[in-house]
């Protein structure tokens, strides 16, 4: 079976999510990468890009130059890539889905509603993918654990429970540091700091496990340190339309913590835990019952884990291989096999909602808030 060609916009030399991109579109042999506009600087992007392998003629100095070097090819790229600030991906994710490109745009898809649920329709009448990079649901034993509630096996969901907390940010000595300065800038950030940043992971991860929506939510949003304009720690509650109780808890100064995302979900008959950290086991408890170990790579689990699972059981697959297992379900709808666990451009659209509600609700003291777009209400 022939490479789809893939394109990249943004995630240049020194980019934190750009080999995490890198390393899961081609892990699996279905897609070359065949151009890319991988730095706001023209010459610098055009130059990493052909270090890469890229030819020297698909190595673009904008997403400008690329988008019109690559809509009338021949050859053209079969799925675009946006790793970009925050406040392009919008213009971005639009211009491509309207010249008839598939997307994947790194999260948040938009900084506003309004444009998240304009991308929807616009990716809705071009009849392309607008994919979203939840890449965490992706991990196989976050598949089981959705296989599990969805199969019946802790019973009715009551409570879930999430977090992404790590103290990376915490040092106030650090605040101009570049690389984190943009995430607590409303120019570039959006709305909102760490909640965008990585509560919506969390946020996303609850509705994808659980397989129901947020509804409501009520927030408790704080700037620890002072500089800074955003908030760098939030708290939130919220209800799912089928009744569940959820808790987050997001911070980027939590210092001790690492990466510190794991997700609770206790049911009627039963209860699961997993962790970021160690992504290959799933913690099931049935009521009455032992705890239980569940380990990827063993025998018995959904096709779904044994499908987006490469190595040997006690091997560890981490997150590029997570985002690996995107770019695989991916391919699969590119080729005309949808994939039920593709995260989306309602998914986005849904997930700034939130962070919109969330923000709204800290300012009024924790009130609750309608979380859903306007068109999912």
């Amino acid at each position: 079976m022939a490479k789809l060609k893939w394109g990249m916009i943004g995630g240049g030399e020194g980019s934190q999510i750009g080999p995490a991109h890198r390393l899961g579109a081609q892990a699996d042999g279905m897609f070359e990468f065949a151009a890319g506009a991988l730095d706001h600087r023209p010459e610098v992007g055009r130059e990493y890009a052909q270090r890469l392998g890229i030819n020297a003629n698909r190595a673009y100095g904008s997403w400008q130059d690329m988008l019109a070097g690559e809509k009338d090819r021949p050859d053209r790229i079969d799925l675009v890539t946006i790793a970009t600030p925050n406040s392009t991906h919008f213009e971005i994710a639009k211009a491509f889905l309207e010249a008839g490109f598939n997307v994947l745009c790194e999260k948040p898809m938009t900084m506003t509603v309004e444009e998240g649920e304009e991308i929807v329709r616009v990716a809705e009448a071009s009849g392309k993918i607008c994919a979203v990079n939840y890449c965490y649901s992706a991990y196989p034993m976050i598949r089981q654990a959705r296989a599990m509630v969805r199969a019946g096996d802790i019973g009715k969901v009551r409570l879930v429970v999430t977090n992404f907390s790590h103290g990376h940010h915490g040092d106030a000595t650090d605040a101009d540091n570049p690389r984190v300065r943009w995430r607590y800038d409303p120019a570039m950030a959006g709305v909102s700091g760490q909640f965008a940043d990585c509560g919506i992971h969390a946020l996303h991860m609850a509705s994808f496990v659980c397989d129901d929506q947020v509804k409501s939510l009520s927030a408790d949003m704080a700037s620890t340190i002072s500089s800074r304009e955003l908030e760098d720690d939030a708290m939130i509650n919220f209800r799912t339309e089928g009744g569940t109780i959820g808790r987050l808890w997001t911070s980027s100064v939590a210092i001790g913590r690492q990466h510190g995302f794991d997700i609770q979900v206790f049911g009627e008959t039963g209860g699961l835990r997993w962790a970021s950290e160690q992504p290959n086991q799933l913690i099931y408890t049935p009521v009455g019952g032992r705890t239980q170990i569940i380990e990827k790579g063993e025998r018995g689990l959904h096709d779904e884990v044994q499908r987006l699972s490469r190595v040997a059981i006690a091997h560890p697959e981490g997150f590029p291989l997570a985002v690996a297992n995107i770019y695989c379900d991916l391919a699969d709808a590119i080729r005309g096999e949808a994939r039920d666990g593709l995260p989306g451009a309602s998914d986005g659209v849904r997930s700034i909602a939130a962070v919109h509600a969330a923000v709204a609700s800290g300012k009024e003291d924790g009130a609750w808030k309608d979380a859903r777009p306007p068109m999912f209400r």
